[in-house]
Formats: structure tokens, C-alpha cells, sequence
């Protein structure tokens, strides 16, 4: 009948709108902003071949399907890996970053933006085993009955609990404290730039915390690194400003960070946890595969 919305529109109205949701759901799994996106493009798949009728919460329904997609990415992921886990044997692997305050931004990284986490916390979800980290993102940070997220993993409620609150005490154990004033922490990376620009070795050291800790992803053909210590971490911010043409202050995950560039091409992202003033972490993404597919220009 004219005027009348059919059922499957209906359906993919109401999936547009959950599609924000469930895109920062699949990004806090997985830490891949491309397989977030196949997550939720799997869900809306799963959605038109199924017969939701006596679905009561869509909304739920559709983020416990993207759990299930992130579940299985990430055991997959698990069985895969023969590397150490991050910061294990010195080996690092960075989430990717959301980039805010570049005009080239992706649509759906601006839509991430507004609901992002901060790039030392996603590391550390990195560390968490599989049903682990889907328990702790979907009743920590998105409030999904236990009841809900048992159905997920195939476990009892009590053992889902169980696995959230230790997956918990790891994140708070292992989660560095940080300034919350963006502007506080906006000067502080200003002030990073203008020392690393200038090769001013003792403006960095008084920048940096005498313990501070920088982990730099390269990709798989440059070997990752982590560093400790102010000094070593200000000459190799000396080093790499000679090499970066032009550095842009951005927001990384919400958060004031760096992108730098030669010949108008991004070398590296870079996030910084700022405490009392000072940095005491610093992530830096160098992986020209994984900078080409953020599509950042200057």
C-alpha cells in the first residue's frame, strides 16, 4: 500500500540506527577499525536472514550478534598468533588509532570519535584472552547483562561474571593514571613537538617522566620497540623529527596527540599519556600499510 514502509526498510532503518553502537562495540573488540566495520556488516547480514519478529530489544539482539562475530575473530586471531603477546619479548601490536581534526577524516572514524577509548587502554584489552575481553567490553563499557553476554560465549552467567571481573582487575591493574584536562594535556604535547622540532634534548627531558615507557608498532617488516626511560625516549624523538617534514596536532582517540608527515605522507600516528604535566606513555603507530589505510594526508 502506498505510504507504507515495508518490512525489510523497517529493518534496515532500525539497523542504521544501532549501526554507531555496534560499530564502537566491534572496535573495542577487536581494535581494527576495518574488521569493526565487517563485524557489524556481518551483523546486518545475520539480521535480514532472520526472523526477528519476537525480538524485543533489536538493539541487543544485533550487539550480542557483533559479539559473537568479534569472538570468533578473536579466537581465530589466538589460534593464529605464534608471536608473544604485546609487550611480551619486546614485541608490541597497536590498535588502530582514530584520528580527529584532519579534514581527510573517514566518516567512520568521526562517528568512533565520539565514543573512543584511549589508545594505552585498548593495548592493554589487547593482553586479554578472548572471552575475557568480550566480557569485560560488553558489560563494562556497554552494560550487557551477564545474562546476555553467558549467551555469547556459551557459559553460565556466574562464570561470565567471573571472567569480567578478572579481565577487570587486570585492565585496572595494569591501566596507567592520566591527566583529564585536555587543554593541560594539549600544551604538554605542543610543548613535546616544539623540543623534538627544535632538538632541545633537556625540554624533552622535562617533559618526559623519568620511567616513561614508549611502545612503536612498525608493521611486519620493521622490528617493534618498546623503550624506557626519558633519555632514550628523547633522543629518538630528536631522531624522528628529522625526519618528519611537517607534525599535525590532532586528537587520537579523543585525546590530543601527532601526526607527522613527509612528502605530504603519514609516517606515524602517535598517543601520549600525560600525568601530573608529564608524558609517561607513548604509543607511536609506524606501520606504512596500516597509515596508508587510515587515509591521512597533510
Amino acid at each position: 500500500m502506498d505510504g507504507e514502509i515495508s518490512r525489510p526498510d523497517f529493518l534496515a532503518a532500525q539497523f542504521e540506527a544501532e549501526r554507531p553502537q555496534l560499530r564502537s562495540v566491534a572496535y573495542r573488540m577487536l581494535g581494527s577499525v576495518a574488521e569493526a566495520e565487517d563485524a557489524v556488516q556481518e551483523a546486518w547480514l545475520k539480521l535480514s536472514r532472520s526472523d526477528v519478529s519476537e525480538v524485543k530489544n533489536l538493539g541487543a539482539w544485533l550487539t550480542t550478534v557483533v559479539g559473537r562475530v568479534c569472538l570468533d575473530q578473536l579466537r581465530s586471531r589466538a589460534s593464529r598468533r605464534e608471536d608473544p603477546l604485546p609487550e611480551q619479548e619486546g614485541q608490541v601490536r597497536l590498535p588502530d588509532p582514530v584520528v580527529s581534526g584532519l579534514a581527510t577524516l573517514d566518516p567512520v572514524q568521526e562517528i568512533l570519535v565520539a565514543d573512543s577509548v584511549g589508545i594505552a587502554l585498548m593495548v592493554i584489552l589487547e593482553t586479554l584472552s578472548p572471552a575475557e575481553r568480550v566480557a569485560f567490553v560488553l558489560h563494562d563499557m556497554f552494560d550487557v547483562p551477564f545474562d546476555g553476554i553467558a549467551e555469547v560465549l556459551g557459559r553460565t552467567s556466574a562464570s561470565t561474571r567471573q571472567l569480567a571481573s578478572r579481565a577487570r582487575r587486570r585492565v585496572q591493574g595494569a591501566t596507567p593514571p592520566a591527566d583529564s584536562d585536555d587543554n593541560r594535556k594539549r600544551a604538554v604535547v605542543e610543548a613535546f613537538l616544539t623540543a623534538s622540532r627544535g632538538g632541545d634534548f633537556d625540554a624533552l627531558l622535562a617533559l618526559l617522566d623519568p620511567e616513561v615507557l614508549a611502545r612503536s608498532d612498525g608493521g611486519t617488516l620493521v622490528p617493534s620497540v618498546l623503550r624506557r626511560g626519558a633519555a632514550d625516549v628523547a633522543a629518538q624523538a630528536v631522531t624522528f623529527a628529522r625526519f618528519a617534514a611537517e607534525a599535525r596536532l590532532v586528537l587520537v582517540n579523543g585525546s590530543p596527540g601527532v601526526v607527522s608527515f613527509a612528502d605530504g605522507r603519514a609516517l606515524s600516528v602517535m598517543s601520549f599519556t600525560i600525568h601530573d604535566g608529564r608524558i609517561t606513555g607513548l604509543d607511536v603507530l609506524t606501520d606504512p600499510t596500516r597509515l596508508a589505510a587510515l587515509g591521512l594526508t597533510a
